[in-house]
């Protein structure tokens, strides 16, 4: 094999190429990481490396060719479009998770206790109900009187009931202002005649103030209309307030305690 000895006029030193093996001058030094670097007689032994080489060389650009691909401005659109698609049922399937758990905080939270004044027996009464039908009925004396015609006022119903202290106690508990108006239904006969309720004293009740009217319903509209069933030994009772609207109906009273502290909303 030749050497730069054979071309140059340096004496043997072979040109500018040292004479111990370095670099020649002006040439850096390989990194010293890559260790000793042998070339070998015969290259066919290197075919092993070359492949590998040439399969790295080959991955790499597949890579970047693939990513080339993905990088194309339809393709960004496709995936910012996918990643929102995926991020919608993500926040939707949250707020439906959050919403369940406050639904059952809120169901197992305790309310505040009602007051004894308030609770009510669903069998016995019904709460804003309506207003009292404008209904023509029958006086004391035969001719037709207006229900709505004394208002606010304590409607109380008594067929079949023997209701004397009831509704002296009623017309003792309301104040002047309130009316306390009896109704019958059906028609009068000799024995059930239609006649005004015992004051809770000798006096009548115009002279202590307070309004007291005994009407007659002869088809029983009124018991039908407000939907308060058949009558037996207890008065249904409807508080009606000063524009008609009905505050409270009673379906089975007997004592005026059932209804006294709703007597202040008339």
């Amino acid at each position: 094999m030749g050497s730069l000895s054979d071309n140059g006029d340096n004496g043997g030193t072979g040109g500018n190429w040292p004479g111990d093996g370095g670099s020649p001058e002006g040439l850096p030094d390989l990194p010293a990481e890559w260790g000793v670097i042998v070339v070998p007689d015969d290259l066919s032994t290197l075919s092993d490396e070359v492949t590998e080489v040439r399969a790295e060389l080959r991955r790499v650009h597949r890579q970047d060719r693939w990513r080339r691909l993905t990088d194309r401005p339809g393709l960004r659109t496709l995936r910012r479009i996918g990643a929102a698609g995926l991020r919608a049922p993500v926040l939707i399937i949250s707020m439906a998770v959050l919403v369940t758990v406050a639904s059952l905080f809120a169901s197992a939270w305790p309310g505040p206790a009602r007051s004894p004044a308030t609770q009510r027996t669903a069998n016995t009464t019904d709460e804003a109900v309506g207003t009292l039908p404008a209904l023509e009925l029958l006086g004391m004396d035969g001719h037709t009187a207006p229900l709505r015609g004394s208002l606010p006022a304590v409607v109380l119903l008594t067929d079949g009931c023997d209701c004397d202290a009831l509704v002296a106690a009623t017309i003792a508990a309301v104040r002047p202002e309130i009316a306390v108006i009896t109704v019958v239904s059906g028609k009068a006969t000799a024995s059930t005649p239609v006649t005004a309720p015992t004051p809770p004293t000798s006096n009548t009740p115009q002279a202590q103030g307070k309004t007291v009217r005994a009407l007659q319903d002869p088809t029983g509209e009124l018991r039908k209309n407000l939907r308060l069933g058949d009558p037996d030994s207890t008065a249904a009772v409807v508080l009606v307030g000063k524009n008609g609207q009905i505050v409270r109906k009673i379906h089975h009273a007997a004592s005026v305690d059932a209804y006294a502290p709703d007597l202040a909303r008339l």
